[in-house]
């Protein structure tokens, strides 16, 4: 099977009332493991990769291994680049096999975030590549969300369905509450979903693919283990699961997942480097890592994402 679009998995996912699962990979065996829990699940997956984890890489071979993987597993596997800081980004990815990208121009202003966007969908449609946009900031714990109406700083709306309508963009990452990074909130913060905000976009663009970013749950078990062995994130705080699930039952077709796959990964890393401080082959520490990420996306994937079977 050939690496395929999010399009007839967005399609899929909005009418089955389930999300599809973008986890962040930053090297091969995080891959090998998010791809081994789709494959046992049988779900669709899409393996995205930042511009960071891309230069790390290398385009050429991210560009292979998804290749590679697709292949071998009988499952819609779609490349796709998260937070494309640039159209020229963009528009690398597309010439190197991604089925999927992002633009992120949402630190600029309205007209110059959709010019931009404009611009990468223009290039990447030719080349049958789908575009996903953003809209709305999605902070960190260092941002302060001003509310001084309804919508504050989350997406409005209004702005959702001009955006969509003048960009072209199959996808739109809006905000509503989720955060990037482990640290997304403030001790004391509660972490809520402004699901009336959903709801309101969803009306005016029925059909319409949403995603969600910054929306790791950071699993009490993985952060617990990374800190037993020398890790130091004790307030790291994530988005209930529980939220997740129900914004994945609504028009939220794609949740992205990256800190609670560093957690995992690393956590378990640095336990193998505690329990066999003997050893120096690789495989002895790297194999139960990409294990652990497996099992947790997996977890995930049946528990959040609700994809399970829908390969």
């Amino acid at each position: 099977m050939a690496l395929v679009t999010t399009k007839e998995m967005f399609s899929k996912a909005y009418n089955g009332g389930y999300a599809v699962g973008a986890f962040n990979v930053d090297n091969i065996d995080i891959m090998q493991g998010v791809l081994n829990a789709a494959v046992k699940t049988q779900s669709p997956i899409i393996i995205a990769v930042s511009g960071g984890a891309l230069k790390y890489m290398h385009p050429a071979y991210v560009r292979y291994a998804a290749l590679a993987a697709s292949e071998e597993c009988d499952i819609p596997i779609a490349l796709h680049l998260d937070h494309g800081k640039s159209v020229e980004l963009c528009k690398q990815c597309v010439d190197n096999g991604f089925t999927s990208v992002m633009i992120d121009a949402s630190a600029y202003d309205f007209e110059t975030n959709i010019a931009m966007t404009r611009e990468v969908v223009e290039y990447a449609h030719k080349r049958g590549v789908v575009v996903e946009g953003e809209l709305g900031a999605i902070a960190g714990i260092e941002d302060d969300v001003v509310v001084d109406d309804k919508y504050g700083s989350f997406t409005h709306p209004d702005d959702a369905v001009e955006f969509v309508h003048r960009t072209g963009i199959d996808s739109l990452a809006i905000a509503i509450g989720t955060a990037h990074g482990a640290y997304k909130f403030k001790p004391g913060q509660k972490p809520q979903l402004r699901f009336d905000i959903l709801e309101e976009i969803s009306a005016k663009l029925p059909e319409f693919p949403i995603v969600l970013h910054g929306a790791s749950s950071v699993p009490k078990d993985r952060l617990d283990t990374f800190n037993s062995y020398g890790g130091q994130m004790p307030e790291a705080i994530g988005i209930p699961e529980d939220m997740l699930r129900k914004a994945a039952s609504m028009s939220v077709c794609k949740i992205n997942v990256g800190s609670d796959i560093r957690i995992c990964y690393f956590g378990e890393l640095r336990k193998m480097f505690a329990l066999k401080p003997t050893k120096f082959e690789g495989r002895e520490f790297l194999e139960p890592a990409r294990a652990a990420v497996e099992e947790m996306v997996t977890d995930k994937i049946v528990n959040i994402m609700g994809s399970a079977h829908k390969a």
